[in-house]
This record gives structure tokens, sequence and C-alpha cells, in this order.
């Protein structure tokens, strides 16, 4: 789905320009943007428009080929794909280098401030790189895992989640543990990531397997692993 139309459900859902801004990976300005002729022809979020009780992804489409005309063009519609164009030879370089696009996206974000969201930068990538992305989606095969011999834990990012006491913004993160021979699955949402939360999460998760593998191999989050070394990493010792 396109990020305009993604834009104007999100503002008829009622939600906030911060909460888009958190939520899409666009800047607030290029938000004002793209609402003001919808504020200007006195639209309101959930209000009926033309007689529409449901505003559907077909009916904002309309309505944005009018605002923008030159949106209509396929290409032209990504709204956010101008702030990744600039970082083209980085993206190819990287995905040559065979890094996920997923990775790839948190760097930009992190390093050069991108404000575009991961799925936005997934449809960069397949509309100007297909090459390159069909690259990317090559899987190895791994060597096979005994079973019981290994669980995989890492941290991942949900979202974003309004507390019902205060209206405080928090990030919400997915505790995974992953046993590697069936791929069966424990997720835990989080509200910290610091090491009380892992240390229960990890007893959770040992709990719902019903055992322990024998090894836990954590990704390099400083709750789990707090200096990494080929040789001879530094675990925590919780």
């Amino acid at each position: 789905m396109i990020d305009l139309i993604e834009l104007y459900e999100h503002w008829w859902a009622g939600r906030s320009q911060g909460e888009i801004s958190a939520s899409l990976g666009i800047d607030r300005k290029t938000i004002r943007k793209y609402l003001a002729p919808a504020l200007e022809s006195g639209l309101a979020p959930g209000q009926l428009s033309a007689g529409r009780a449901v505003m559907a992804r077909a009916d904002w489409r309309e309505l944005a080929e009018g605002w923008f005309p030159a949106v209509a063009d396929a290409g032209l519609r990504q709204v956010t794909w101008p702030t990744i164009e600039p970082h083209r030879d980085e993206i190819v370089r990287q995905l040559e280098a065979g890094v996920t696009q997923a990775t790839i996206h948190g760097r930009l974000v992190r390093e050069h401030g991108l404000e575009a969201s991961v799925a936005s930068f997934r449809r960069w990538v397949a509309a100007h790189l297909p090459e390159e992305a069909r690259r990317a989606q090559v899987r190895v095969p791994r060597p096979p895992v005994p079973p019981g011999s290994q669980a995989q834990i890492d941290y991942g990012k949900l979202g974003m989640w309004t507390a019902p006491t205060g209206g405080r913004r928090v990030t919400i993160w997915a505790f995974v543990m992953i046993l590697s021979c069936s791929r069966y699955l424990f997720v835990r949402p989080v509200v910290r990531l610091d090491q009380q939360a892992w240390s229960e999460a990890t007893v959770l998760a040992l709990e719902f397997f019903g055992g322990v593998p024998a090894r836990l191999v954590p990704d390099n989050l400083k709750t789990g692993v707090e200096r990494p070394d080929l040789y001879d990493p530094k675990i925590n010792r919780s």
C-alpha cells in the first residue's frame, strides 16, 4: 500500500501528526503538506465524506489524485522515496555484501536520519534495484541442527503504544526465543530492555518450552553480550 494513502488512513482513524510520523517514518512537514487539502475541503477524521459511510483506499486514491495530480504516477506516489534516493550507492553496496534490507534501513535511520518506514524502503528497493532485491531474497540453506541443541534469542521492535495511564508513548519490543531445529517460537512483548526484563523473559520462554536447550545463542544485545568478539565474547553473567 502506498505511503500517501496510508497517511490518510492513519489520519482518518484519529491519530495525531506526531503518531503518524512515528508510525510511518514521515516528517511532520510532509504530513502537513499532504493533509492541507483534506483540511481545506472540510474533511475531519471520522466524518462522512460525500455520503460515504466508510473511506476505502480507492476513495483516498481518488481524492489524492485530484489534490496531487503528480503523484498519480505509481513511481512518484511514494512520498518518502526522494529521501531514500541519495543513499542509493550505499544501499547497493550493503545489499551486495549480503546485508538484509531491514538492517540497512535501520542503519540509515540511525546514522543518516532517514525518515522513511521500512515498508517504504523495501518498496523503493524493489522498484529501483530489482536485481539487487532478488539477490537479497536468496536463502542459503543452513546445516541441520540437532533437536534440543540450540535456541536463538533476540529483540525486535513491534511499534509504539500509548499507555492507558498517563498517556505516555512507549516503544513495544518483542523478546523472541526460537528453537533452532523445529523453529518453534516464543514471543513476549516488553516495554523495557534491561537485565531484569531479559532474565524474566528467558525464564518464561524456557518454562513455555518445558526444557532448556544445550546452548542459548543471543544476538549482540547488551543484556546478553556485554562485549562481542569472534573468539572471546564477554557474555552477561545473568
